[in-house]
């Protein structure tokens, strides 16, 4: 009588709204009759007075938990309604089903006392906008929270419990499953434990997750890998984030861990994940059951990577790679003690390395330590090293040619596994094609389609290891160790061949250095190299700095000194020609100089007038050569006379500027005679030359001549 008091005619005006939700699918699924009750309090509507058109139901939120509505679209619609005055009146079957987090219940109330909307339960009928009705539902939805809470305290209370003992199952990583009585052991599939061991074994070599990745592409090994359902296993190619995946669980060291992530809900109801400490796990319970390799080698596994991360303050040696660098990751600044990065640089047609250390201004933003150029610095670790090379070095190339068999035989065992495994599915097929009855067609055409699959796959995986073989197998005779030996002898040669990769330059390196220490003296123009080798041997270098870049686009003073002296004799497009002639190319040093670089008589003019070189004019002045004017004056000709007197070699002419010259003085007196007899002998040369020109064969005309 009291619930039909508060229901109000204004109230029936409105919809009535009925909410239904199940925390999990589970409950959705296996508590039918928590559902039935929930969808029953349509009954209650229709008894306080709403027609049944009137009641809408939400039960989107089927299996979501009521812990925030962030995640619940459901709730947040029924929000939305009541906030807009279309709901009469809320239901739930109980507070819990509406929410069981007070923040959100208490909003929902405001809101309701706000509308003018009545809230409903299995116990009556309540009015949020009176304060007593409101005291009891505030009550409720805070003994709804609290055993949410109770509920997961105790839930997880025994769950941690039997963490602490080692005896709480969680999904087990490829390789390990449960035996009959839960224990954690070995898979049984020795291809799958041999594969496993084969990884680990090939990061101890490697030393880098993606060079694993890659030597397993190279070796084509098919990685073991466990579906979702956790049952089947199957083979696929190796990817970086399984190889990290694998490196980081305790599980294949043998360790018991649980609760390495810690999971929070964010605003919006997604799940953040934060990795703990491992001081912070749950549970670390060393050999609790057997594993691939040991807690040791898993912690060193673990500072590989980490050394081999890119994080600025991580003091680190980085894996070899492919850059010209060859004291990658092995270069300390001798100021600040930091180290040092290698930075490319291309110019001139080539890439240049230095060695930067940019702490500080990647820091403080101060200006940086030091930046040595890496070229003088490398040439000369690299004739040390090779000075230290010495014959015996031949025992350890002969063992790594035996570990080098010893991975070949092992890769080929794998590939061999996979073999037999091809073989087995083929059997199985062949008798599942056998039992079936021939005259049922429909399953015999199935069967014989799988069994010929099947063959294909055991062809190709047989033709892969013969293919394999051929390229792994390498056998060392007598010839091939005598042409190691001479190799090991002559270490120098073999260190400078181009066709040597760089990263395996840094690996041999990394053997022999544990680091070296680079001082930059730009006043004295060299840096000093403190090498400190793994035996605790020290060993102090000095090289010469590089010239700026101005320097080295500056021509050499021996090329400026030559052109000087070939000024005496030659014009400046001569002296280009010549300097070609010789290899000389403009530029600074050698190494510097571009090949295809010549001398033209523009870059000989620059010269001379760059370093203040006398002109060629002025040292034929100062040799007493006459100009045009001068010598007609001196001889008393005209210049049309003069030009073909120096044609015909009668006066001798110096070129100065291409075709513009002086000529040299006459004697101090030269008679009429002699000029008019100089005048006949080039009008006679005149004459001849015209008729060479004509071709005249007249031996009348030639005798006048």
């Amino acid at each position: 009588m009291n619930e039909k008091l508060k229901v109000q005619s204004h109230h029936l005006e409105r919809s009535a709204y009925l909410y239904i939700r199940q925390s999990s699918m589970r409950q959705v699924m296996e508590n039918v009759e928590s559902t039935k009750r929930q969808y029953d309090l349509r009954g209650r509507a229709i008894g306080l007075g709403w027609r049944d058109d009137q009641i809408i139901v939400i039960d989107s939120d089927q299996g979501e938990s009521g812990a925030s509505a962030s995640w619940r679209e459901g709730f947040q619609h029924l929000v939305s309604d009541v906030g807009m005055g279309r709901a009469g009146i809320v239901m739930g079957l109980e507070v819990s089903r509406l929410a069981r987090n007070n923040a959100d219940w208490h909003r929902l109330l405001e809101i309701c006392a706000l509308a003018d909307t009545l809230i409903l339960d299995e116990d009556g009928v309540y009015d949020p906008a009176n304060f007593n009705d409101r005291l009891l539902l505030g009550l409720k939805g805070t003994m709804s929270e609290a055993e949410l809470h109770v509920i997961k305290a105790r839930l997880r209370g025994g769950i941690l419990n039997k963490v602490r003992r080692g005896e709480y199952r969680c999904p087990l990583p490829t390789g390990f499953i449960y035996d009959e009585i839960g224990n954690v052991v070995l898979d049984p599939d020795a291809q799958i434990r041999e594969m496993i061991s084969h990884f680990f074994e090939t990061f101890s070599r490697v030393g880098s997750a993606t060079q694993t990745v890659k030597t397993f592409t190279r070796e084509g090994l098919l990685f073991p890998s466990r579906l979702r359902n956790g049952k089947q296993v199957v083979f696929q190619q190796l990817t970086t984030s399984t190889a990290m995946r694998m490196l980081h669980n305790p599980r294949y060291a043998g360790v018991y861990a649980y609760g390495q992530r810690l999971y929070r809900r964010t605003v919006d109801g997604k799940k953040q994940l934060r990795k703990r400490d491992p001081k912070e796990w749950l549970a670390c319970i060393p050999d609790a059951h057997p594993g691939y390799i040991s807690w040791e080698q898993f912690q060193h596994n673990l500072k590989v990577l980490e050394a081999n991360g890119q994080g600025y303050q991580a003091v680190r040696a980085s894996p070899p790679r492919e850059g010209a660098a060859l004291l990658q990751g092995r270069v300390i600044c001798g100021r600040c003690g930091s180290h040092m990065s290698a930075r490319y640089a291309a110019r001139r047609g080539q890439v240049d390395t230095w060695y930067v250390c940019h702490r500080a201004y990647a820091s403080r933003g101060e200006p940086h330590c030091q930046s040595i150029a890496g070229w003088p610095v490398d040439e000369a670790v690299g004739e040390l090293i090779a000075a230290e090379m010495t014959p015996a070095a031949v025992e350890l190339a002969l063992e790594i040619r035996k570990e080098i068999e010893a991975r070949h035989d092992e890769a080929d065992k794998l590939r061999l596994r996979a073999v037999e495994r091809a073989q087995i599915d083929a059997d199985l097929a062949q008798r599942r094609f056998m039992l079936v009855d021939p005259n049922n067609r429909l399953v015999a055409d199935t069967l014989e389609r799988e069994w010929n699959e099947k063959l294909r796959v055991l062809a190709d995986v047989r033709k892969e290891r013969e293919r394999a073989l051929c390229e792994d197998r390498v056998t060392l005779d007598d010839a091939i160790r005598d042409r190691l030996i001479a190799m090991t002898a002559d270490f120098k040669t073999v260190w400078c061949d181009r066709a040597l990769p760089n990263r395996e330059r840094k690996r041999l390196l990394a053997y022999l250095v544990e680091d070296v220490t680079l001082l930059k003296f730009p006043a004295e123009g060299e840096t000093r190299i403190h090498i400190r080798f793994k035996g605790g041997k020290t060993e102090t270098l000095t090289t010469q700095n590089p010239k700026s870049s101005a320097q080295q686009v500056k021509t050499r003073p021996e090329v400026v000194e030559l052109v000087d002296k070939l000024l005496d004799d030659h014009i400046c497009a001569e002296i280009a020609d010549i300097l070609n002639d010789r290899g000389i190319r403009p530029g600074g040093s050698a190494r510097r100089a571009k090949a295809d670089a010549k001398f033209t008589d523009l870059r000989v003019i620059y010269l001379v007038k760059q370093y203040g070189l006398r002109s060629r004019y002025d040292r034929l002045r100062e040799r007493g050569m006459l100009t045009k004017a001068e010598a007609c004056a001196k001889l008393g000709i005209t210049e049309s006379t003069l030009v073909r007197w120096a044609k015909y070699g009668i006066v001798k002419r110096h070129a100065y500027n291409g075709y513009i010259g002086l000529y040299e003085p006459p004697g101090p007196h030269v008679p009429a005679k002699q000029c008019s007899r100089w005048n006949q002998l080039a009008h006679r040369a005149d004459i001849v030359r015209q008729l060479n020109s004509s071709k005249c064969t007249d031996p009348k005309e030639r005798a006048v001549v």
